[in-house]
């Protein structure tokens, strides 16, 4: 098997790969080209099918597709022009090979992030966190899902992966700021993303849900939250509020999609937690695409608004 992760520029490829998206488009001189998302368990390549010739046999999104091509750079991206396609058969691939994922322990992570479920004590938080963390199904399906289509942890175990992470931060952020309420920064981050259980599709779609389209992940997860509260009996409305609050306001923007900016302190914590660990994890893996072409700097990345590269060793002069 030759993986997505392993190209260089300049390469000649022959592999089977999972088609995860396929669009009819148009070039300025009005040339019609297929524009695919060829994928495997190591990631994602932009492909280009330019000439549409007898080389190119039928196929559809999510069919397992048999490439010949080759690997360029296209705007500091690698990107593979394929000359020749056609469906895989059966017994030519196994699917495992195209489902990317965490190169963490899941059940290990899970276990570290339960740890701070068993942590919170306010009663009434811990109870709605058992009632999310607790239930096997729920716990199957978050283990296994992705935190995002590309962006950042868009592979199996990055939910976990990534609430771990913003866990972890704001429980550093509770010890050097005694004013937060660590129960209720903890819970937010915990649950400040589970929306996206029902937002994307499950591997190896991983895609936008039509609910996850027309409602988003932030307000999905504060509705699953509601749900939860109404059947805990006595659960204080403001601490409900608040933690409603946290949730809607993670992304710490309007233009970002929160329908609330910050206002509570716990609220600014989340959202520089969260954004501080999508955006390591996007510079991690935008330095790992990049690795794999040649040059120092790895040109201008649209998610970080920055041309990139990676810090010296130590000792270089």
């Amino acid at each position: 098997m030759r993986y997505i992760q392993e190209f260089r520029e300049g390469d000649n490829v022959s592999e089977v790969y999972l088609c995860k998206s396929k669009n009819i488009a148009k070039t300025k001189a009005g040339k019609t080209y297929y524009s695919l998302i060829l994928q495997d368990k190591t990631g994602v390549i932009d492909t280009k099918i330019w000439e549409l010739n007898n080389g190119i046999e039928n196929f559809e999104q999510m069919d397992y597709v048999r490439v010949e091509g080759n690997i360029t750079s296209f705007q500091g991206s690698l990107q593979m022009n394929v000359r020749r396609l056609r469906k895989a058969k059966e017994g030519e691939y196994l699917p495992q090979d195209y489902i990317p994922c965490s190169d963490k322990d899941i059940d290990a992570m899970y276990k570290e992030l339960t740890g701070f479920v068993n942590h919170v004590q306010n009663i009434y938080l811990r109870q709605l966190l058992v009632a999310f963390f607790g239930d096997k199904e729920f716990a199957k399906r978050f283990k296994e899902h992705s935190a995002a289509k590309r962006v950042h942890h868009g592979f199996l175990g990055g939910l976990l992966e990534h609430t771990l992470h913003v866990t972890k931060l704001c429980d550093f952020y509770c010890n050097q700021y005694p004013i937060l309420h660590k129960d209720l920064l903890i819970t937010a981050a915990l649950c400040h993303d589970i929306g996206k259980i029902d937002e994307l599709s499950d591997f190896p779609e991983n895609d936008y849900t039509d609910e996850g389209q027309l409602i988003g992940h932030i307000v999905m997860g504060t509705m699953m939250v509601e749900e939860k509260i109404r059947n805990i009996q006595g659960f204080p409305v403001k601490l409900g509020n608040e933690l409603k609050h946290c949730i809607l306001a993670h992304h710490g923007e309007l233009e970002y999609g929160s329908p609330k900016k910050p206002a509570l302190i716990e609220a600014l914590a989340l959202n520089f937690a969260d954004n501080t660990d999508a955006k390591m994890e996007t510079f991690m893996e935008a330095l790992a695409e990049e690795s794999r072409q040649g040059g120092e700097w790895k040109g201008y990345n649209k998610l970080l608004e920055s041309n990139i590269r990676k810090t010296s060793a130590p000792g270089t002069k």
